[in-house]
């Protein structure tokens, strides 16, 4: 097989792939209605400029480290919700870069100014977390195809278990679509630049870290 016939063959795989993607896209929307609800009034307001502005939504994830697409989804949330809650999940049996309490002290000092953004730490069900906090919607970042399996998953689950739970997913920016908190680790442990990839706070974190395991070797 030529080249160019390999070529074409590619082009046509990515269109499939990306029109299969948007039609289950559209069909999670639908199943699991995620959307704006009359339904949940007590959750939502009205501002003077009639603009229709969410209560308030909890932000989930490990966020081991935070990056700049989480902060990203965040700060674009907040166009959309009053009041986000940052979600830390304390997880014993996964293995972890920074502890609970230092992820959360993390984004603590990158959102010390927004007063509107609380950062807290859970574990057990995020349902559960998400009521206890009077919040009825999970926030939630969709980066590729590749995320979406888990997503619909989760959010299904999620519905399940409190059918008073909704799910928003939030599309990343452009420039943040292919980041992962997994990536930066890696590039950072190998001595690559992050700075265009995390917030300065994490950055200084991540490298104090590896330079106290010995994993890099900073001059």
């Amino acid at each position: 097989m030529n080249i160019d016939k390999r070529r074409k063959i590619l082009v046509i795989s990515v269109r499939i792939s990306t029109v299969l993607f948007v039609l289950l896209l559209g069909m999670f929307f639908h199943l699991t209605k995620i959307a704006i609800s009359d339904n949940y009034n007590n959750n939502f307001c009205y501002a003077e400029n009639r603009d229709f502005v969410m209560m308030k939504a909890v932000y989930p994830g490990s966020f081991d480290p935070i990056t700049n697409g989480h902060v990203d989804i965040i700060h674009r949330g907040l166009k959309i919700f009053e009041r986000i809650v940052i979600a830390v999940l304390e997880n014993p049996k996964k293995s972890s870069l920074f502890s609970t309490k230092e992820r959360v002290a993390i984004i603590r000092d990158i959102f010390h100014k927004q007063k509107n953004v609380e950062v807290k730490s859970f574990k057990g069900l995020l349902v559960d977390f998400t009521k206890k906090n009077n919040a009825k919607v999970v926030m939630r970042g969709l980066r590729a195809i590749s995320d979406f399996e888990y997503e619909f998953q989760m959010a299904l689950m999620n519905r399940k278990l409190d059918q008073e739970i909704e799910t928003f997913f939030m599309m990343p920016s452009v420039n943040y679509s292919f980041l992962s908190s997994r990536l930066v680790k890696e590039i950072c442990m190998l001595g690559g630049s992050i700075t265009s990839l995390v917030p300065p706070e994490v950055e200084q974190k991540l490298i104090a870290k590896f330079k106290a395991s010995k994993k890099i070797n900073l001059i």
